[in-house]
């Protein structure tokens, strides 16, 4: 920012010339000292200054000094008598500063003004002096608070390098260029490496880390020479154009453009990188500096107001995720980032920007693969863990200064292979060139040493007559925080109240209210109660049913009725984290408005009904997330065909047919009933399914099937593993899935439900024999006479004899139900002829529910199976045509979870994780249609034994 001030001490024309290039609150200062030399330093030695320069003890890469021996030459001449502490860590040794006049001791209690760059331990602090340093307690920073309590104490009168401002708030006396400097050189070293392991051999190669180089100059020239073999055209072209994206202009900004400008380089304007990224030049690099107003946006009517963004950054959000990070090869961020900011990178935005993309552009050859995905490295220089770069939980180190970052979450820090992106994140980067840091650091802090050397801590501070930059540097003086830094006792008051809030939050873990205790619920409880830092609170109607659940001291039951909406319902949503709605789906719309009046968030393995939907802006609005449709199906469905759409997508081609079948079955080994199944899910809702409506695209003609019975009329075969014998039907309306899919290509779309050969005709049955019936009976009352099925059957077909003999009914039966003998004796096999009394539930359906679930659960030495099929008619460019298959087949384990509760539980317990660990921010009514969510949930399913098959033909 300013000429070296040494220039001022030599009897030149220039050094007069240069003084004039000082500002005008430096000059006097100048002209002094200039004065001082031709007077032998009368004046200076006369008053008797001593400076103290403490050694750097807070990392063993820190070599910087706050003066370089130059400016203590000046000192010392000017008749400053200058103590140094010994330290063979400097970049300037020791001896250096004895030729220039310093006296090196360990002792430098003598001095009334001790400078250093980082905080100073508590140990070391000495009463009644004055410290200058970066002392990062401005935000009430809590690891430096004890410092401060100590700084106050001791009577210490702190100057913060930080607060070293000029008339328009911009700071003087800062290590950001070469912040910039310095982590540029260290992201084309590791980007060099990355492209390596990637498969590609780049000129950055031979760029080596920046604390490897006596002087950026001789990095920098390591850069110019990747540059040169750059415009020789020896970049492989299977990597295409490099964007560099720098965020603000500031000095970081600007020592980082200083070493990107050593490169053959083009700048772009931010809107011209989606055309770069496309036909760029490969003997070339682009940068593009984006600032304020390239990305915030105001959330209403948009546009961008410096000062309104100022005063409310709240009331903006970013779009460089959509907008400019998709088109970045390589982002370095130098921004400052406060609390109530927008982030410029979240974690939902890490997953999308990670996830496989087309490259067209590329012209892919055998050994030589295109990237996974644009974006390879990221410098984030302001090394703010969680802030503008929300993935960037903790900075690295010059030890380690690399880490990959996949869209998992999953960091690496061992290795340049893998998936991810590379992230630096050095927090001290401008140690990495000491002796560069300390000149430059040390001719910016010279011109106000004038003003911090006439500071005497036992004198009060009204006494002094500092320079306004100096004075308004001054967070603690005589004891007491200065009026400007009062605000400090209450931020830390809010602070402490906060890390109280933390610390009770950390013991009490995230809080997940379980509404249900049935067949899904184990495998969900289970997961989440891995992490000691999520407590489940299971809420059912029956006690043993929620105890049989608690497992670990991290999960509790407690008996909760939420048909009444009665009792501590919304007490315990309230006091959570998030709500698991495993209850019939019909209750999801009244747990959800609850959930939206108390702002927690919701997850349900369930479809999302209307209801459910008209809900969505409410949600929005209360800003929470409500996940649906993260089951089996619908859920792992979902998962399964948009991970194939997306990669169909992304080589070219185009979706034709989407056919797909799922059904829960019991093992072959266990399906000896007449209806080929068993429940290990809600029987009611295997029931009513049967009698639902259809819909679906066949050929390009949509289809229909009405309600009331008319479903099980288009059973068809499905002979896909013929080891099983399977048929299935439509199911629900598949037509709107071809816009939640974006398969508007396709020409057939149909989603089916699975069972064995034989249960169709079991249901239709049951169907003509009224058992299926969703409106109450008379003689189901529960104050009604007891009566045996037998007797009810009777009654269902219009028998005043109650008493006839079975012969007969069957007989009766035979013609209601078409005439099929196989028929009778399936009813009969299920009990339906017995004497056995009915316990009366009502209705039809759900008394023949009450008594199937108990005659035909899955038993525990019993197990179940989950089958799963995708049928994708795919187009290639090349009108070459393919059909695809996914196979999904899951096992239950005897005397351990069923597959269905394993496949519902795991991934709506997944998404629960996601969503508690802010890797699901989208607000309202969300499925796992996205590759943001869906790849995650795909992954960790995996990792829990739960995969598919693919083969086409």
């Amino acid at each position: 920012m300013y000429d070296s001030f040494s220039s001022i001490f030599h009897f030149t024309s220039r050094a007069k010339l240069k003084m004039w290039r000082l500002p005008k609150e430096h000059k006097t200062f100048a002209t002094y000292v200039y004065k001082a030399k031709s007077k032998n330093s009368e004046r200076w030695k006369s008053s008797g200054k001593v400076l103290a320069i403490r050694r750097e003890d807070a990392s063993v890469w820190e070599r910087r000094s706050p003066l370089a021996p130059h400016h203590v030459k000046q000192l010392t001449r000017a008749g400053v008598k200058v103590l140094v502490q010994p330290s063979n860590r400097r970049a300037y040794p020791m001896q250096a500063y004895i030729q220039n006049g310093a006296i090196i001791q360990e002792d430098i209690s003598e001095a009334p003004v001790i400078i250093g760059v980082k905080q100073v331990p508590i140990d070391s602090l000495l009463p009644n002096k004055t410290y200058c340093f970066f002392s990062h307690t401005i935000k009430a920073q809590e690891t430096n608070m004890p410092m401060l309590d100590c700084i106050l104490e001791r009577n210490i009168r702190l100057i913060d390098y930080e607060k070293l401002v000029d008339s328009k708030g911009q700071r003087v006396v800062a290590f950001g260029r070469f912040a910039g400097v310095a982590g540029t050189i260290n992201i084309i070293h590791g980007l060099g490496l990355r492209l390596l392991a990637l498969g590609h051999h780049t000129p950055f190669m031979h760029v080596g880390p920046a604390h490897n180089y006596r002087n950026s100059g001789m990095a920098r020239q390591t850069v110019r020479d990747a540059g040169y073999e750059i415009a020789l055209g020896m970049m492989p072209r299977s990597i295409g154009p490099l964007t560099f994206v720098f965020t603000g202009s500031g000095n970081v900004s600007q020592g980082a453009q200083e070493v990107f400008q050593e490169l053959p380089y083009e700048y772009v304007n931010p809107t011209d990188l989606p055309q770069v990224a496309e036909h760029g030049s490969m003997n070339k690099v682009y940068g593009a500096v984006v600032s304020r107003d390239d990305h915030f946006r105001r959330k209403e009517g948009g546009g961008f107001d410096a000062e309104e963004y100022e005063a409310h950054p709240e009331r903006y959000y970013s779009n460089f995720a959509k907008t400019i990070a998709p088109y970045a090869s390589v982002i370095i961020n130098g921004i400052y980032w406060a609390v109530n900011s927008p982030k410029l990178l979240t974690i939902p935005d890490a997953k999308h920007l990670l996830r496989p993309s087309p490259t067209p552009w590329l012209p892919c050859t055998e050994g030589s693969p295109s990237l996974p995905h644009r974006l390879v490295a990221i410098c984030d220089i302001s090394a703010d863990p969680g802030g503008s770069i929300e993935f960037m939980s903790e900075c690295t180190t010059i030890d380690t200064p690399f880490c990959l970052y996949d869209a998992d979450q999953h960091k690496n820090t061992e290795s340049f292979s893998g998936s991810g992106v590379l992230v630096c994140s050095i927090d001290n980067m401008p140690t990495q060139l000491p002796l560069e840091a300390t000149d430059f650091f040390g001719d910016l802090l010279f011109p106000y040493m004038e003003s911090i050397l006439s500071s005497d801590a036992t004198k009060p501070l009204e006494q002094h007559n500092f320079g306004q930059t100096v004075k308004g540097a001054i967070i603690a003086s005589d004891g007491a925080l200065t009026p400007n830094f009062e605000y400090i006792s209450e931020l830390r008051k809010t602070s402490t109240s906060q890390m109280k809030a933390q610390s009770l939050a950390a013991r009490a873990a995230k809080k997940v209210l379980v509404l249900g205790a049935g067949y899904v619920a184990g495998p969900l409880v289970d997961y989440l109660t891995r992490d000691e830092n999520i407590h489940v609170t299971i809420g059912s109607y029956l006690q043993n049913q929620g105890e049989a659940l608690v497992k670990s001291n991290n999960a509790e039951h407690v008996v909760l009725d939420v048909t009444t909406g009665k009792g501590p319902l919304d007490k315990l949503i309230e006091q959570s984290d998030l709500v698991v709605s495993l209850l019939p789906y019909s209750l999801h719309p009244s747990i959800a408005e609850r959930c939206i009046r108390h702002k927690v968030n919701m997850v349900t393995a369930s479809y999302l009904i209307p209801e459910m939907r008209s809900l969505h802006q409410a949600a929005v609005d209360a800003g929470i997330s409500i996940v649906n449709e993260v089951g089996l199906d619908p859920g792992i469905d979902h998962l399964l065909a948009m991970e194939c759409f997306d990669e169909i997508k992304l080589n070219g081609g185009k979706i034709t047919s989407f056919v797909s079948f799922c059904g829960g079955l019991p093992a072959p080994e266990f399906s000896d009933n007449p209806l080929r199944y068993k429940f290990s899910w809600n029987p009611r809702g295997v029931l009513l399914n049967t009698l639902g409506e259809a819909k679906y695209l066949l050929d390009g003609k949509v289809m229909e099937i009405q309600p009331g019975g008319d479903l099980m009329n288009h059973v068809r075969d499905v002979d896909f593993l013929p080891g099983f014998n399977l048929q299935g039907y439509p199911n629900r309306d598949s037509t709107k899935y071809i816009d939640a899919y974006n398969i508007q290509s396709a020409t057939t779309v149909l989603r089916g439900t699975l069972r064995y050969k034989g249960f169709a005709e079991v249901m239709k049955s049951l169907h003509r024999l009224h058992l299926l019936d969703e409106t109450p009976h008379p003689c189901l009352h529960s104050k009604g006479p007891e009566f045996t099925w037998k007797q009810f059957l009777c009654t269902l077909l219009g028998q005043q004899d109650q008493e006839m003999l079975t012969p007969n009914l069957k007989n009766l039966i035979y013609d209601v139900v078409g005439k099929s003998e196989d028929q009778v004796a399936a009813l009969e096999r299920l009990g339906l002829f017995e004497e056995e009394p009915v316990v009366k539930c009502s209705t039809p359906i759900d008394t023949l529910t009450h008594f199937l679930a108990n005659k035909l659960a899955i038993q525990k030495d019993e197990r179940d199976v989950i089958i799963l099929r995708h049928n994708i008619g795919i187009q290639w460019p090349d009108n070459k045509n393919e059909m695809r298959h996914i196979d999904f087949v899951v096992y239950g384990d005897q005397g351990g979870y069923s597959a269905m509760a394993k496949t519902v539980g795991y991934p709506a317990a997944i998404a629960t994780k996601m969503v508690l660990e802010n890797e699901i921010q989208t607000k309202g009514m969300v499925v796992p249609m996205v590759p943001e969510i869906y790849k995650p949930m795909l992954m960790r399913l995996r990792s829990e034994g739960i995969s598919s098959l693919e083969h086409s033909d």
